[in-house]
């Protein structure tokens, strides 16, 4: 019997391992997937185009990354906007408006909300929620000889603070993201994020060009595009702190 036993476990042990395996690399790709422009430490120059049906606007602004848990963004141009900031320290975001010299904590209940007025929410912004740790993931397709792509649909955890019902990540077969789709609870699809323009900076290829559209409003959209973008950069901590944010 013990050896019957013993048979069958060394039958499945390589099941379990190929399983462990799967999971590494597809928690490997979301998480490339979260970070695609972002290293240990970064800073980046970005321009972002708004077009909404009522309005046309390019800003252009500077961010300061440190891992996952500190990100400031300070605006540049135009003139009528420089100075505003939004700085993330863990799970705690603010926003500074010089104009009044007011620096506002954002609650929890607006990390939904847009961002100086573009299509993308402050989450989007400081990456409060992740892919790769709050959600649970199936793969819809792989890429196979270096061909075809990625597809893999992932569902929020009961407690993570997510508003889609589902959303949908194609990755190229070079580990490059190609699209992100987000679904309602209902399954209807509410936006999707196109990453286009892929170039060397800094020694890294990357999608130089992050292209945000609703589903329910034809025509508009949110494009962010890196000007300038340095990995591994040496940032003091200070730099994230609500005296700097001024």
């Amino acid at each position: 019997m013990k050896t019957v036993l013993s048979s069958l476990l060394l039958l499945l042990l390589p099941v379990v391992a190929s399983a462990q395996e799967t999971a590494a690399e597809i928690e490997a790709l979301l998480r490339k997937t979260d970070d695609v422009a972002r290293g240990d430490s970064s800073i980046a120059t970005m321009e972002m185009h708004v077009k909404t049906a009522s309005y046309e606007r390019t800003m252009k602004m500077k961010a300061w990354a440190q891992g996952t848990d500190r990100t400031l963004v300070r605006i540049l141009e135009p003139a009528k906007d420089a100075g505003i900031a939004t700085l993330k320290v863990d799970e705690n975001l603010w926003n500074y408006l010089p104009k009044v010299d007011r620096t506002m904590k954002i609650p929890s209940g607006m990390m939904g909300g847009s961002w100086m007025g573009s299509h993308f929410t402050n989450d989007d912004l400081v990456q409060e929620s992740r892919l790769s740790e709050d959600f649970t993931w199936t793969v819809d397709a792989r890429p196979s000889g270096g061909e075809g792509q990625w597809t893999i649909a992932l569902v929020p955890k009961p407690e993570a603070p997510v508003v889609w019902g589902k959303v949908v990540v194609e990755i190229r077969a070079d580990e490059l993201p190609i699209r992100t789709t987000y679904y309602d609870e209902k399954g209807k699809v509410v936006r999707t994020m196109a990453f286009e323009d892929y170039a060397a900076m800094d020694g890294r290829t990357v999608p130089r060009v992050m292209r945000l559209t609703p589903a329910d409003k034809p025509g508009e959209f949110t494009e962010m595009r890196y000007v300038e973008l340095d990995f591994g950069a040496d940032i003091p901590t200070s730099t994230f702190t609500l005296q700097a944010l001024k």
